[in-house]
């Protein structure tokens, strides 16, 4: 049976009234969104705030409490993780993208035998295969997967198993396919996490000029700014309701200080009516009890006449103040980074001429003192995540040699998360022995830490793994993309802990704002080694 076909300038994504609740927490409350072809939406909030379950809803991929979802049109989905038993050839997956166009190609030109020989009906069946080609711009669709799969740098080779690839690689196979369709609608969930700056650069020009609308979850500001003119903001509000708002990330920033700012006030005026209303009830019926006298010439009972009516009116404005109860702002999590370490004028860490075969093919060399500060950079295939490795005395270089003080304590943050699902985040913390509480690194709520890990957003995991990386107080802190999955404002808090924290640290990231924010730190450049 024929897919649907794109319905272009009469696309539409509508989200009315959707509440959502997963176990005891309710993560979508009584949202609204409309999506068009030239909507550019960014989703934002702390992690675990309900943004993946939002786009989920509006991909259809699960099926709300409360509310509708209305789609008209096509949508393409890039989730944030893949599965691992996927044992399609990187061919079959680019087949499986190209099924629509090549189906209406191939109809197409049967349709085209039947009119050149006047068969009946060959008019309107040739009309038809015509219009469904074009609208599925059909010719092009190949074209345009292989430009997408050369500028994300991602494997070519239609032989290879998406089994046999890295994480990173398996999923620039898929975006690539998702940004060579033609789909009216394309849902973003942290499409950044496996680029480099020229798949990043690429991945935004082809976001801004799309003719189709784009909902993406992010948490790279870069894109963020560049990209998003709407952003729907999932953290806390006083009604529980998603707020909307225009002008771009910049708009947002503005529009989310100005509302915690209200909201606060609203509060704490509320408060003070709350204390001053107290404050005469509790008088009024001291007076009650005491006897209380008014001025000479009040009789008995205008005394308790007035005492009883001064009670009632404040115990009715008490109640007309319950009724429109502002609640507690919920404070943000606050990222509180460890004191750590530092061996002033003791060399940590030192590499000399590091190679690893088909991974790390020129020789590197660094050395690491205390505070020292690195930049790792590099097109994906250059070896970072590999030299990262070899510091952390997980991998065993070809070539080269690493030493340091026996005494320095290296700690690595790997990309990808190897954290056990089905254990309490807490009791994994706990299995690490380290110095430092969870409680107070500000990473997790009391509530996510008896969660399993499985049932974590991916934010949250990645919280967890750093809040692992940081127990042990390192020396050393080997950071590979750190703020992939982060919340905004987590990766903010971590820029400034990282700049100002005493141990030594090097960062490989393709963070674009990220880069510009440590573009004082040295920088060892990988950028001539092969892609592979």
């Amino acid at each position: 049976m024929p897919t649907a076909l794109p319905a272009r300038s009469r696309a539409q994504l509508v989200v009315s009234g959707v509440s959502v609740t997963l176990g005891a927490h309710r993560v979508l409350f009584d949202t609204d969104l409309t999506v068009t072809p030239t909507s550019r939406i960014a989703i934002v909030g702390e992690n675990g705030r309900g943004k993946t379950t939002l786009l989920n809803v509006l991909a259809g991929t699960l099926v709300p409490d409360e509310g509708t979802v209305n789609l008209v049109g096509t949508l393409g989905l890039a989730e944030q993780e893949m599965s691992t038993a996927d044992r399609r050839t990187v061919g079959e997956v680019i087949a499986d993208a190209l099924a629509d166009s090549l189906a209406a190609l191939a109809e197409l030109d049967t349709a085209g035998l039947a009119l050149g020989e006047n068969a009946t009906g060959a008019e309107e069946r040739y009309a038809r295969a015509l219009e469904r080609a074009e609208a599925l711009d059909a010719w092009d669709a190949e074209r345009r997967i292989d430009v997408a799969l050369d500028a994300l740098g991602a494997e070519t080779d239609r032989s290879r198993r998406l089994t046999e690839l890295s994480v990173g690689r398996r999923y620039r196979v898929r975006l690539a396919c998702l940004l060579g369709a033609e789909d009216d609608f394309l849902l973003l969930d942290e499409p950044t996490n496996h680029l480099d700056r020229a798949g990043l650069d690429f991945l935004t020009e082809r976001l801004r000029r799309r003719s189709g609308g784009v909902v993406v979850i992010s948490h790279d500001r870069a894109l963020l700014s560049d990209v998003a003119h709407t952003v729907v903001d999932l953290d806390p509000t006083d009604d529980g309701r998603p707020r909307v708002h225009g002008g771009g990330y910049e708009g947002y920033r503005r529009g989310r200080r100005a509302e915690r700012e209200r909201w606060e006030q609203e509060y704490a005026q509320q408060q003070e009516e709350r204390s001053r209303l107290r404050d005469l009830l509790s008088s009024a019926q001291n007076r009650l009890v005491s006897g209380w006298r008014p001025d000479k010439g009040t009789g008995k009972h205008q005394r308790a006449t007035r005492a009883g009516g001064l009670v009632k009116n404040v115990r009715r404005r008490q109640a007309d103040l319950d009724t429109h109860e502002v609640t507690m702002p919920e404070p943000p999590q606050r990222f509180r980074f460890p004191d750590l370490p530092t061996r002033s004028g003791t060399t940590l860490l030192a590499a000399e001429g590091i190679t690893v075969r088909d991974r790390l093919t020129t020789p590197a060399s660094l050395t690491l003192r205390g505070g020292s500060r690195l930049v790792v950079t590099g097109p994906n295939g250059a070896g970072k995540s590999t030299l990262l490795s070899v510091l952390a005395g997980e991998l065993e270089p070809t070539t080269g040699r690493v030493h340091g003080s026996d005494e320095a304590r290296v700690v690595l943050l790997r990309q990808e998360s190897e954290l056990p699902l089905d254990r309490r985040a807490a009791d994994v913390y706990a299995d690490a022995n380290g110095s430092v509480g969870l409680s107070s690194l500000g990473l997790l709520r009391p509530r996510e830490t008896g969660k399993r890990v499985g049932e974590l957003s991916m934010g949250q995991r990645r919280r967890l793994d750093l809040a692992l990386a940081l127990t042990h107080r390192p020396h050393v802190l080997l950071l590979d993309e750190p703020t992939n999955h982060l919340s905004i404002a987590l990766v903010d808090e971590l820029t400034e802990a990282l700049e100002a924290t005493e141990a030594a640290v090097v960062l490989s990231t393709h963070d674009r704002r990220l880069l510009r924010d440590v573009g004082t730190w040295p920088c060892l450049d990988l950028a001539a080694y092969a892609r592979v």
